[in-house]
């Protein structure tokens, strides 16, 4: 049996295609294809998009032997999944047939653009191509490859991120410095997702263009699944507001985190009681250890307005460990830098890059963390992504795009 958790291939798909196969005219050939119709939340000047994920999709739910007890199993469900509860129509002599002759295979041919393919909307980023007896069946797996969207919009935010932070970086970062670039897109987007499938999706989606993750499976995903075991995500050891509020202080996490992650990078979170609090008074307090590690200790405020409170701990970690000035002009903190996580948009970056650039520091002192805005806050519209019939081959021999 195949299928995602024990459900048979030939019911993961909308119950119109079941029915379809008996509604399209005798023909000899079906072609469809899949496109994004606009730019990602309809830009019209920056159409691009970045096709990601349809290996996935294919290689979990399409490129799989179907067997006769997926068509037993289908069948079972099928008698009682039109109205009334009574039988609905599944091309099953079809699916038999496939089986027999296809070695299971499902038998349509799939083309498509390579993954991280940049393309701009209204290009056919695959086709789907069914011929003779099968060719009713060009459509039946369009609801499992129009899942593509969901990979695809996700990579295309990360590269636009990407494309708003490299613009910061080229005016405050100097160029020897231009390869901590790939860092600085971080995602903590795992525990807001709907299931952990979407976690891998979406996760490696980011891993395009980025290699901080907070999301493992992602990571786990890429590194031993698509790249030959070499690790493409990477992350920090780091405090939560659990550790902060479980030690009797927070200085005393603070020090802990030193003692046992110090000489390396790490992350602090300086908001569970005050944190105005624990940048004027705790930080200053633990420069004499935290300079003894050697390490770079990443501030992290997470609640409030994202511009205020990361000025906030820029100016404090300049004033408590000092900084000097690149070639640019912008100040880089001294083994100090900061990462926002919270309430960090699309619309929002450019706001926070300018104030951080504004009040003379580095972009290069910055990582942004996206949860939810960056896994979640994305659907089917944002680029309007479509799989549609467009050519078919009538019996009689005769063409027409559709």
């Amino acid at each position: 049996m195949t299928g995602f958790l024990g459900i048979p291939l030939a019911v993961l798909t909308d119950s119109s295609k079941a029915s379809n196969a008996f509604l399209y005219p005798e023909a000899n050939k079906c072609v469809a294809y899949g496109e994004f119709r606009r730019g990602y939340n309809g830009d019209t000047e920056d159409t691009r998009v970045l096709f990601y994920g349809i290996r996935y999709i294919i290689e979990h739910y399409i490129a799989i032997k179907w067997t006769l007890q997926d068509v037993e199993l289908a069948e079972d469900f099928y008698e009682t999944h039109n109205v009334n509860y009574t039988s609905f129509p599944f091309p099953k002599d079809l699916f038999l047939k496939f089986i027999e002759e296809n070695d299971g295979y499902f038998p349509i041919k799939i083309e498509a653009l390579p993954e991280g393919t940049s393309c701009h909307a209204h290009t056919p980023v695959y086709q789907i191509t069914a011929e003779k007896e099968y060719a009713p069946l060009a459509t039946f797996l369009e609801t499992l490859l129009t899942i593509t969207w969901y990979p695809s919009t996700v990579a295309t935010l990360s590269r636009r991120l990407r494309d708003i932070i490299e613009q910061a970086y080229f005016d405050t970062v100097d160029e020897e410095d231009y390869g901590s670039l790939e860092g600085r897109l971080y995602d903590f987007g795992f525990r807001g997702c709907t299931s952990l499938e979407q976690s891998i999706i979406g996760g490696s989606a980011h891993l395009v263009n980025f290699t901080k993750s907070a999301t493992m499976s992602a990571s786990y995903y890429v590194k031993y699944k698509l790249n030959n075991k070499k690790p493409v995500g990477s992350a920090i050891p780091a405090t939560d507001h659990s550790v902060m509020t479980a030690n009797k202080t927070e200085r005393d996490a603070i020090l802990r985190t030193i003692k046992l992650y110090g000489s390396g990078t790490y992350a602090c979170v300086l908001d569970s009681f005050d944190y105005a609090n624990a940048l004027n008074n705790i930080l200053p307090s633990i420069v004499t250890q935290k300079l003894e590690k050697g390490g770079v200790m990443v501030l992290r405020p997470d609640s409030g307005d994202p511009v205020e409170v990361i000025l906030m701990a820029l100016r404090a970690a300049d004033k408590v460990f000092g900084s000097y000035t690149n070639k640019k002009g912008y100040k880089i903190l001294r083994g100090c830098s900061v990462v926002q996580g919270d309430a960090v948009t699309f619309e929002s970056m450019k706001i926070i890059l300018n104030a951080v650039k504004e009040a003379g520091y580095s972009i290069q002192n910055l990582t942004i963390g996206m949860g939810s805005g960056l896994l979640q806050k994305v659907n089917r519209d944002t680029m309007s992504f479509a799989t549609k019939l467009c050519h078919i081959t009538y019996a009689d021999g005769t063409q027409r795009l559709v």
